[in-house]
């Protein structure tokens, strides 16, 4: 694994451990404005004595990687310490770009691609991601006392959210409304798919393969009848390989469309990248497809563990 990749993987590791060390939310508000005061240093070429802090500082300037982008990632953790609710769909992908889709972009930086579309489509990825985790987990979160889905789209299939929430079971109502969670989902990977066609070459397999194996899960939640309540979603090992074959054979020559518009969530961050008034910075070299599939994949992995470990421990 590269070292800029392992970087921003500590940065990101550093904050979890920050945040998921406390039990309420002044003092996750406390630790966040900490990792903020450090996010300070690291951009000013003055980073604390530690690893973790000056390696993120020496990644941030060869990529030139705005600071929006990790901050967007502490403010997602603020809001879940916060216990925000989501009341639409465009609530929830404000929630999703930070959490998730701040990662795909630092992740695209890190691979040299800096274009608006390829940024945009960087956080399509990590928005979907995002939303199969919460599609898989709705009875998990539900037991710690979180509830992702729309309420809106609750309140439309005859579901009182807070009634819900206090005493949690599967329904046929409830599952119509994890499917439009995927559904939204699928639209965005389709969109992945599109844009990974128009990113350099080096990028592509990587990109495609953590599409597939991430969108799987929500394909795993479908077969399981949409009840992500009384059961835990699994891809199973023998069609992850089966879906990294797909993903290898799927690639295909960039063609000439009509550019899709970033998420109104996510624009802010591909505004934040903007133009490079110096050379560009040299991208990562290429490295194994499954590992840059994978590393993904543990990212996503990590981020909502300390989410679910951490409102554990506020219950």
């Amino acid at each position: 694994m590269h070292e800029p990749a392992c970087a921003l993987y500590a940065f990101c590791r550093l904050a979890d451990d920050a945040v998921d060390g406390v039990s309420t939310p002044d003092a996750a508000s406390q630790a966040v404005e900490k990792l903020r005061e450090r996010l300070t240093l690291a951009y000013c070429g003055t980073p604390m004595a530690s690893p973790a802090d000056r390696a993120l500082a020496a990644v941030v300037a060869r990529f030139a990687i705005p600071r929006a982008l990790p901050e967007a990632l502490l403010e997602g953790f603020e809001w879940d310490a916060a216990g925000r609710r989501y009341e639409t769909l465009e609530d929830l992908y404000a929630y999703a770009a930070r959490v998730a889709g701040a990662v795909g972009a630092m992740m695209a930086l890190l691979m040299g691609v800096r274009s608006a579309e390829g940024l945009a489509r960087a956080c399509d990825l990590g928005v979907a991601m995002q939303l199969s985790n919460i599609a898989r987990d709705v009875g998990e979160d539900a037991r710690m006392g979180r509830l992702y889905l729309p309420r809106q789209w609750l309140r439309e299939a005859g579901i009182a959210p807070d009634a819900w929430l206090a005493n949690p079971v599967f329904s046929a109502a409830l599952g119509s409304v994890v499917q439009r969670v995927l559904d939204a989902a699928d639209v965005l990977y389709a969109r992945v798919d599109a844009g990974v066609a128009r990113l350099p070459w080096s990028c592509r397999p990587g990109i495609n393969a953590a599409r597939y194996l991430y969108a799987d899960i929500g394909h795993e939640v479908a077969r399981r009848g949409l009840d992500s309540v009384s059961q835990r979603a699994v891809v199973p090992g023998s069609r992850k390989a089966l879906l990294l074959v797909r993903a290898l054979v799927s690639l295909k020559p960039a063609r000439a469309r009509q550019a899709a518009p970033a998420l109104v969530a996510t624009q802010y961050l591909v505004d934040a990248v903007g133009p490079l008034t110096t050379a560009a910075p040299r991208r990562l070299s290429r490295w194994n497809v499954k590992q840059r599939a994978l590393w993904l994949i543990d990212l996503f992995e990590r981020l909502e563990r300390r989410e679910q470990m951490g409102l554990q421990r506020g219950r």
